[in-house]
């Protein structure tokens, strides 16, 4: 599909690089940046070649939340319309039911994902950002779900997602206040991994980041760990997760790449990576 909204490409080998591209309105939300990054995210969980995903913004923002048209136009008719085709890509199509919905398809990817929050993010550009694996943030920029002072629910499943990943006492203060808080404070409650200082750091961290994740960890292994992580959220039995992780054992531990893994340990060197990253799923 033709990209109006968004860049994508490869990076770094082994890493694609999404950016939002309306910078002179922040990188505000559409229906045609939400079928854009279906699409391109859909290309780049199909592709082995790629391991990792860096989305950010373009300009001095990551996304100011729904723009401001599309609210008014909601106004206007009465309700809610996301501005999408009917038909729209499937990033996590191989996935069971709960990694269908708007959303929650990042956590039914195989390839790893990091969110490079350079500014602003607002709205759905909070639950975007939440819903990566990491995150990376400039410590200035201002977040906020936003959605208590324009009479909306929490959006994209935020009361599902911010408890697990901040606790539910810090949930209850973003999402029932919709305050702004900084980037500084998101990386003190652990919802992302680095805040820095200067916003043009942001990208090139997140990318370092990624480039370490693609060196150091095998493509089956990275792949299968999201995995685990992502189904062991959907339920509250500790043996079914033990007891998965040890079939997964003994099939890994028969493939090339475990033999790999010792050998570059042992001979203290780099990897070399030999298998697609979906072999043991």
């Amino acid at each position: 599909m033709e990209l109006k909204t968004l860049r994508y490409e490869e990076s770094k080998p082994g890493i694609a690089l999404v950016t939002l591209d309306r910078p002179d309105r922040l990188n505000a939300w559409t229906g045609r940046m939400h079928t854009e990054l279906r699409a391109v995210m859909a290309e780049a969980e199909a592709d082995d070649g790629i391991r990792v995903v860096v989305i950010t913004g373009a300009g001095r923002g990551f996304c100011a939340g729904g723009d401001t048209e599309a609210l008014e136009g909601h106004a206007d008719r009465g309700g809610y319309h996301a501005g999408t085709p009917v038909e729209l890509a499937q990033p996590a199509a191989s996935s069971g039911p709960a990694f269908q919905a708007d959303f929650t398809w990042f956590l039914g990817l195989e390839t790893v994902t990091i969110a490079a929050v350079n500014g602003p993010a607002a709205g759905v550009g909070l639950a975007l950002a939440c819903w990566c694996d990491l995150r990376v943030v400039a410590a200035t920029a201002k977040l906020t779900a936003a959605h208590g002072k324009l009479n909306l629910p929490a959006e994209y499943g935020l009361s599902w997602l911010l408890p697990r990943q901040v606790g539910l006492a810090r949930a209850n203060d973003l999402l029932l206040s919709s305050r702004i808080f900084t980037g500084a404070e998101a990386a003190e409650m652990g919802l992302a991994q680095e805040a820095l200082d200067d916003p043009a750091a942001v990208l090139p961290a997140a990318l370092e980041l990624a480039a370490s994740l693609v060196a150091t960890v095998s493509p089956a292994s990275l792949a299968t760990t999201k995995r685990q992580l992502a189904v062991d959220q959907l339920h509250d039995d500790p043996a079914a997760a033990v007891v998965e992780a040890q079939r997964l054992l003994d099939s890994m531990t028969g493939e090339p790449d475990y033999a790999e893994g010792v050998a570059s340990f042992m001979e203290k060197r780099p990897p070399q990576w030999t298998q697609p990253p979906r072999s043991s799923g």
